[in-house]
């Protein structure tokens, strides 16, 4: 067990070099590799710990160096995260009713839901898109936004724009940053930058929450 979280690890890590491996061994075929790893973090409940903004912004850099073409990688991935989102919500959408139409589900009732389904029509636009650029919550926020019943063509909309600028972002700020010297000399310090970056603002908004819930107890 210990091997293996240091192998994940050592892949999160140093993404540059594990890339420009499978980049050798399967050639074309990295593209589709790419599309499955983004489309099983956005996509999937069960895997939100794939690298995401450290893996496109990897991909950008290794694409300013001629082995990728960053407009390939930016429409094919960005169809990735859209169809992933897509996929999650159709999951939290199936699952929901099933889960909150019983009465002696515990901790869960109808209440949830509608609350669930307000919360999204209000402000669901904005955590759809806000959400892409945090690790994690960014798996959760489509499966729950289904689960709210959140109206399908709000919910695409916001799904293909926060999609769009999200792959945008780190795709090509790896194209044109990630082969400066001092960054090519620095990648894994970038990479661990680019993920306690992307992870402060749930960590900021997990802590007001608390501190929040220490006041109205005091």
């Amino acid at each position: 067990m210990v091997d293996l979280i240091a192998q994940f690890v050592d892949i999160f890590l140093h993404l540059d070099k594990h890339l420009n491996l499978i980049i050798q061994d399967y050639g074309g075929w990295t593209y589709l590799i790419l599309f499955a790893v983004i489309f099983c973090e956005t996509g999937l409940v069960v895997t939100p710990i794939l690298p995401g903004d450290s893996l496109l912004f990897a991909a950008g850099a290794l694409a300013a160096s001629g082995p990728l073409s960053p407009m390939q990688l930016f429409l094919l991935l960005s169809v990735a995260a859209i169809a992933g989102d897509a996929v999650n919500y159709a999951a939290g959408r199936f699952v929901g009713p099933k889960v909150f139409h019983k009465d002696n589900v515990r901790f869960l009732n109808r209440k949830y839901l509608e609350r669930t389904h307000q919360f999204y029509e209000r402000h669901g636009g904005k955590t759809i898109i806000l959400a892409r650029f945090i690790p994690i919550i960014r798996t959760f926020a489509p499966f729950v936004a289904g689960i709210g019943s959140m109206t399908y063509l709000r919910f695409a909309c916001y799904n293909v724009v926060g999609a769009i600028a999200w792959i945008a972002v780190f795709v090509f700020g790896g194209y044109y940053f990630g082969n400066l010297p001092v960054v090519r000399q620095n990648f894994t310090l970038v990479i661990i930058a680019i993920i306690i970056i992307s992870i402060m603002p749930g960590v900021i908004e997990f802590i007001r929450h608390r501190r929040s819930r220490s006041q109205a107890v005091a």
